[in-house]
């Protein structure tokens, strides 16, 4: 190789572009506050329906009615995170961290509760 000259030292490395930083997405993190949120408060409520059982509360006590309404709406929330984390999972570009453990800790407390619904039911017959 006659004519070509060898450098003493190998030329610097070509780095690529560091790739920008994928953000959390901002449905998916609220879908997770609102598991967080929701499950323990609904704990807290069915805690609160044994409570009144055992005291024997009438089922048109305004306590037990109280309870059905919060047991409505914490589930209502729940269907909520359910609904922002499916659509976090479906934005391009973003982590789905907080979109996936939002969807499994709603989906476990909602389907937990209607499991305990339809328990209660057949227990009740």
């Amino acid at each position: 190789m006659a004519g070509m000259s060898f450098p003493d030292s190998p030329p610097p490395a070509l780095e690529a572009p560091a790739a920008p930083e994928l953000q959390h997405s901002g449905m998916g993190v609220a879908a997770f506050i609102i598991s967080v949120v929701a499950g323990p408060a609904l704990f807290a409520v069915f805690i609160f329906a044994g409570l009144l059982h055992m005291r024997g509360a009438g089922e048109q006590s305004p306590a037990v009615m109280l309870v059905g309404l919060l047991v409505m709406a914490l589930c209502g929330a729940h269907a909520v995170g359910i609904g922002l984390a499916i659509a976090a999972l479906c934005q391009a570009g973003r982590r789905k961290v907080f979109s996936v453990l939002g969807l499994v800790f709603n989906g476990i407390m909602l389907l937990g509760t209607v499991g305990l619904m339809i328990l209660g039911v057949a227990m009740k017959k």
